[in-house]
C-alpha cells in the first residue's frame, strides 16, 4: 500500500515542473491532519462526490429539461464528461489529475434548476440585491452550506480547488471576486477544466440537439469544423446508420479539439518555460486575457463559428425557447410566492425567531430555489399553485 508521502514523491517524479503538486498546496481554511494514504486533492475529490449538491446534479438541466426524455445530458452527466475530458488533457500535459478531477466535479454545483434558464430568472429577480452567479453559489456551497463535519461549515477544500471553482470561466461562466482570493491566480489544472467544459458542452449539445431534432445536419454544414469531420468519416467509413454517424462525428470532434489543444498548449508551455506552479499562478494573475492552455487560432475560429451555429439554430429553436420560458415562469412563480409570504418557507430554511432584513430574506429565498432540482421545483410549484395537490 502506498502512503500519502509516497504518492507525493511520485508526483515529483512524474508531473511537470509547472504542475500543481499536492505537497505544495496552499492548504485548507481550517487546519486538519493529513491523511495517511490520500493526498489533499484526492480527499477534496471524495468530499465533493459525497456532497448533497453533487447528488442533486442528476436532476438538474443541461439544455433539455428532465421531462423531455432520458437520453439527454443532465448537469451530472455533463460534469462527468468534463472530468473525463479534463483528465485526458491533463495527463497529456503531465498535470495533476486529482486536482483536475476535483475542480471538474465541483464546477457546476451551484447551478440553479432548469440550467441557464433558472439562473437567468434568479439573476433578474435578484438584480437589485446583488444578483445571482452560479460560480459564486458553487463557492458558497463548498465553503458554507455543505455541513458534514462538526468543526467547520463547508467541505474545507484545498485552496487550489476553491480558486478553480470560484474563477471558473467559459462563455457561460463568469467569475465573481472574493476578497480573500482576489490576488491569487488559478493553476494550469483549473484552466484545463475551463476549456474541457467548453469542449464538453459544444460536443454533447450537438449530440443532444441532433437527437431532439432541434438542430439538423443541414444546419451544421454551415460550420467548417463540422464539415471537415463529417467528410473525413464519410470517406473512411461506409456507414448508413445516422445514429452511428452522429456518435462517430461527435467523438471525432472531441478528439480533434483535444489534439489541437495538446499541440498548441505544449508549444506555449515550452515558450513560457515555467519552473513551478507558483510562476503559473502569477502569470494567470497578470495575464488573464492571454491563457496558456488554449487552441490554435484556426481551431479557435472554427469552434467559434460552430458555437455560433448552435446559438442561432439550437438554443433559439422554438422548442428550446418554450422550455426556457416555461422554466423561468416556474422559478419566478415560486420566488414570488415566498417573497410575498416567507412564512411558507420550511423551518430549516427560514428561522422564525430571527428578524431578517429584506435583502437577507431575498437571499434566503434565492439560495433555497437555487438548491432545488428540476423535479423538486416542479413538485414545489404544484404544491403552491395546484389546489388539489397536498402541501
Amino acid at each position: 500500500m502506498l502512503t500519502r508521502k509516497e504518492f507525493e514523491d511520485l508526483e515529483d517524479k512524474i508531473l511537470a515542473s509547472y504542475a500543481m503538486k499536492s505537497k505544495d498546496s496552499g492548504g485548507r481554511e481550517y487546519e486538519e491532519p493529513q491523511h495517511e494514504v490520500r493526498t489533499c486533492y484526492q480527499r477534496d475529490r471524495d468530499r465533493i462526490v459525497h456532497s448533497e449538491a453533487f447528488r442533486k446534479l442528476e436532476y438538474k438541466t443541461q439544455v433539455f429539461v428532465i421531462f423531455e426524455g432520458d437520453y439527454y445530458r443532465t448537469r451530472l452527466t455533463h460534469t462527468i464528461e468534463v472530468a473525463q475530458i479534463a483528465r485526458t488533457i491533463g495527463r497529456g500535459l503531465r498535470l495533476n489529475e486529482d486536482l483536475i478531477e476535483a475542480i471538474s466535479l465541483a464546477h457546476d454545483l451551484g447551478h440553479a434548476p432548469f440550467g441557464h434558464a433558472g439562473e437567468d430568472a434568479l439573476k433578474e429577480l435578484m438584480q437589485d440585491v446583488g444578483g445571482f452567479n452560479h460560480n459564486f453559489r458553487s463557492f458558497e456551497i463548498v465553503t458554507q452550506y455543505e455541513k458534514h463535519y462538526p468543526d467547520f461549515c463547508g467541505l474545507n477544500l484545498s485552496e487550489e480547488v476553491i480558486i478553480g471553482i470560484l474563477k471558473h470561466e467559459t462563455d457561460f461562466d463568469k467569475t465573481e471576486a472574493v476578497e480573500r482570493y482576489k490576488n491569487k491566480g488559478p493553476t494550469l489544472e483549473a484552466k484545463v477544466v475551463d476549456i474541457a467544459d467548453s469542449i464538453a458542452y459544444l460536443s454533447h449539445d450537438i449530440d443532444d440537439g441532433l437527437t431532439s431534432g432541434c438542430i439538423t445536419e443541414e444546419d451544421l454544414v454551415e460550420s467548417e469544423l463540422w464539415r471537415r469531420v463529417y467528410d473525413r468519416i464519410k470517406e473512411s467509413r461506409h456507414i448508413t446508420d445516422r445514429n452511428m454517424m452522429k456518435y462517430l462525428i461527435v467523438k471525432d470532434l472531441i478528439n480533434m479539439q483535444v489534439m489541437d489543444l495538446w499541440r498548441f498548449s505544449s508549444e506555449r508551455l515550452r515558450e513560457l518555460n515555467f519552473s513551478s506552479s507558483y510562476e503559473v499562478k502569477q502569470y494567470h494573475l497578470k495575464n488573464p486575457s492571454n491563457p496558456v492552455i488554449g487552441f490554435s487560432p484556426q481551431m479557435n475560429a472554427e469552434r467559434n463559428a460552430l458555437q455560433d451555429v448552435l446559438n442561432r439554430k439550437l438554443y433559439r429553436h422554438y422548442r428550446v425557447e418554450r422550455m426556457t420560458e416555461k422554466a423561468k415562469r416556474i422559478v419566478k412563480d415560486i420566488f414570488d410566492v415566498y417573497r410575498k409570504n416567507p412564512q411558507q418557507l420550511p423551518y430549516d430554511v427560514c428561522q422564525r425567531d430571527v428578524v431578517y432584513s429584506d435583502k437577507e430574506q431575498l437571499r434566503i429565498i434565492c439560495n433555497y430555489i437555487a438548491g432545488m432540482t428540476d423535479r423538486f421545483a416542479l413538485d414545489e410549484h404544484k404544491k403552491l399553485f395546484n389546489p388539489y395537490q397536498k402541501v
